[in-house]
């Protein structure tokens, strides 16, 4: 009896599972995937560390971009996507910028991009208003500042991560 009852059970958790995959792929389209981050989802993005005087913690340039990363990602939240990217993304645009010992952004300028205004704009803005960042430790200092790149990742919907503290783009 337990057999039977067994193959009776197995093609209704078979159908179920289908059916849970084809609701999972018909539920939204790409642009409301990740819909605005509810205050629950924001707690989840992790803040950069500092000391007492806003120096950031990080002894090397890549944590230092880390914590830079964190920070748009904080200030810029409700144009962050939360979860893993989609795997065709709208734009990959790549800024190159520099910033003082305060954390004063010096200069930025776009070095890679696939010509969309919108994410381009997007990208510069939120380096822009992000600023002034956590003071870099002195020995990251050449000549008075800081040069570094960073990568925005768009979805189809305008919202980003930054590559530093992305998580891993989806396989299709």
């Amino acid at each position: 009896m337990k057999i039977l009852s067994f193959f009776n059970v197995v093609p209704a958790a078979i159908a179920a599972a289908i059916a849970a995959i084809l609701a999972g792929c018909s539920s939204s389209p790409p642009s409301q995937q990740g819909a605005t981050p509810t205050p629950a989802a924001l707690s989840r993005i992790e803040r950069a560390e500092t000391t007492s005087d806003a120096t950031s913690t990080a002894r090397t340039v890549d944590a230092y971009k880390r914590d830079i990363a964190l920070r748009i990602s904080e200030v810029n939240s409700t144009k962050v996507y939360l979860g893993q990217p989609q795997a065709l993304l709208r734009a990959v645009i790549v800024v190159k910028f520099s910033v003082d010992g305060s954390g004063k952004l010096l200069r930025s300028d776009i070095v890679r991009t696939n010509h969309d205004g919108a994410t381009e704009a997007t990208a510069l803005g939120s380096l822009r208003n992000t600023a002034p960042f956590p003071k870099p430790a002195s020995h990251l200092l050449r000549n008075g500042k800081l040069e570094m790149s960073e990568t925005w990742l768009f979805n189809n919907d305008g919202r980003f991560q930054i590559r530093s503290v992305a998580q891993a783009q989806m396989s299709q």
